[in-house]
Order: structure tokens, then C-alpha cells, then sequence
């Protein structure tokens, strides 16, 4: 068997302007994207599923499917704003996707394998996707799903505050809960998050989600009823969200199951400010000389 990529990728034009505009990082114009979908592809996985926006299908396909053709099956899905929300008038002020779960439910009709799914502009590393593939062929099923947890020391940003799923992890290794934490910074040596008017001090190794899942099919079915009782809750809130710890947390809460903490000692890297973006390019050009990517990923 081998397991499914999904990619959020629907949020990408909106972030960039143009898909044209996306970064290119690698010393032969790679994107993030492009090193994730390299990843996966030595790891195992057999399919890469782009979660995307039909009105820019045309243009990212021209982008991506001549890289991949022969090297990986793909398929797009479109987040749409009406997708399951049946028996529900969506507002006509609504604008903003219903979240990250709702693009995952999107996928439903797409996959029918153990899967993962990971943000289209995260760097996650060789070593996440080696054991990402192996958790998916060997563990995953209906009770058990994960998530990679990354050292926080390694997610944060020299120009500024980040927000992070700080994982709570129980003695057997598990999730026993997310807290998402706002505003978390470097000062003074020291990594720290805003409470109130309260700044409290987390270790460079407290394991944190960078949206690095690993799922079961079974997922699709949990999601669809939680969205149900999202919407009814939330249908009015323009800025609500249906996020993946929402649908992972009830998961845990009813008993379903469990979900793997996968430690890794990858580095991640992203662009949340600007300023990040020389250091993301001297990384990966650290990493291509090397030898753990080749000059040119798709020559």
C-alpha cells in the first residue's frame, strides 16, 4: 500500500497575488512546495492530491503537472464554499473558507488510503515524510491516526511572533491535547508566549504541530458530522473556521481513538515575514550542497 499526499493548497492565490508570483527557493527555481512533493515521493507515497481554488485549476496545473507527469499520480480537488453544507443557506457575507478540515473533507471522493496532509508552504524535511510513510503503511487505521511533532526551538522566527499547536503528549507517546499559542517570540534567549498580560517560557524542545497529520479514511466520516454541528453553531460567524485540531481533539474526547505524537528533529522552515525568506534560501542551498537534494529536483 502506498499512502496518499494531500496538499492545502487553496489559500496559495490569495497569499501571493498570482501563482506566478510563488517563491522560488532552490537553486533551479524550486518552491517549498516542490521540495515537500520530492519528499514524498522518496518516501514512498503514491499519489499527490492538491487541495486548490477552481478558479485558478488551469494555472497550477500548468505549473505542476509538467514536473510531476511520470514520476507520481495527481489529482485536484476544489474548496468549495458550499461543499456539505447541505440543508444549510451559506451567508451571502461569507467569504472566507470554512478552514483547514474543510478543505481535508473536500478530498473525500479523492482518497481512499491512509493519508497526510500538509500545508503547501511549510518546509517539513526528509525525515518527517520518511516517518510519516512509514506510520501511515504500518499503524494507521480507523483508531489510529498522527501528527508529527516538531521541537519548537526549530519553528520560530528571528523577525517576529509566531502562533503554534503546542502538543500536550501523554507517557504512551500520545496526543492528549492541542493548545494553540498566540504570539509566541525569541527574547532574551528564551523562547516565550503572550497570556494575557502574562509571558510564559516554553522549552526549545516542547513538541509543537506544524499541520503535518497522518489519517485514516475514516477521518472524512468524523469530519462530515462535526462540520454539520460547526455550521450550526457558527453558520452567522463570517471569521469561523473548522480546523483540523477541532475534528482531532473531538476524535480524542469521544474515545474513537488515539493519535501518535511522530517526533522529529527536522528543521522546518517558512516564510511568515519577509525577512525570512533569505535565510529559508541559504538552508536549502546548505541542504543541496550537501547532498540531501539534488541541484535540480524534476531534471
Amino acid at each position: 500500500m502506498q499512502p496518499t499526499l494531500l496538499i492545502l493548497a487553496a489559500g496559495m492565490a490569495s497569499r501571493y497575488g498570482s501563482l506566478k508570483q510563488i517563491q522560488q527557493f532552490g537553486p533551479s527555481g524550486e518552491t517549498i512546495i516542490d521540495y515537500s512533493i520530492y519528499d514524498a515521493i522518496r518516501a514512498g507515497f503514491g499519489k499527490i492530491v492538491f487541495i486548490i481554488r477552481e478558479n485558478f485549476a488551469e494555472e497550477f496545473k500548468e505549473i505542476f503537472e509538467p514536473k510531476l507527469k511520470g514520476k507520481v499520480e495527481t489529482a485536484y480537488v476544489f474548496q468549495n464554499m458550499n461543499a456539505f453544507t447541505d440543508g444549510f443557506e451559506v451567508p451571502a457575507d461569507r467569504t472566507k473558507p470554512w478552514g483547514t478540515a474543510h478543505a481535508v473533507l473536500c478530498a473525500k471522493d479523492a482518497i481512499s488510503e491512509p493519508f497526510a496532509v500538509i500545508n503547501a508552504d511549510d518546509f517539513y524535511g526528509r525525515d518527517a515524510f520518511e516517518k510519516m510513510a512509514e506510520f501511515l503503511r504500518n499503524e494507521c487505521d480507523s483508531n489510529r491516526y498522527s501528527v508529527v511533532g516538531y521541537e519548537l526551538g526549530k519553528t520560530v522566527s528571528d523577525y517576529g511572533s509566531v502562533s503554534r499547536g503546542v502538543c500536550e503528549v501523554n507517557a504512551e507517546g500520545n496526543l492528549a491535547g492541542i493548545v494553540e499559542r498566540t504570539k509566541i517570540a525569541v527574547e532574551d534567549g528564551k523562547i516565550v508566549y503572550e497570556d494575557g498580560d502574562q509571558k510564559v517560557e516554553l522549552g526549545p524542545k516542547t513538541p509543537v504541530s506544524m499541520n503535518f497529520w497522518g489519517f485514516d479514511p475514516s477521518v472524512f466520516e468524523v469530519s462530515e458530522k462535526l462540520f454539520t454541528q460547526f455550521l450550526e453553531q457558527n453558520l452567522s460567524n463570517p471569521k469561523s473556521e473548522f480546523f483540523i485540531p477541532i475534528v482531532v481533539d473531538s476524535f480524542i474526547a469521544a474515545g474513537l481513538g488515539s493519535v501518535k505524537v511522530i517526533p522529529t528533529s527536522s528543521q522546518w522552515f517558512g516564510v511568515t515575514y519577509k525577512e525570512d525568506a533569505p535565510g529559508v534560501q541559504a538552508s536549502l542551498s546548505a541542504l543541496v550542497n550537501g547532498g540531501e537534494y539534488p541541484d535540480n529536483l524534476w531534471k
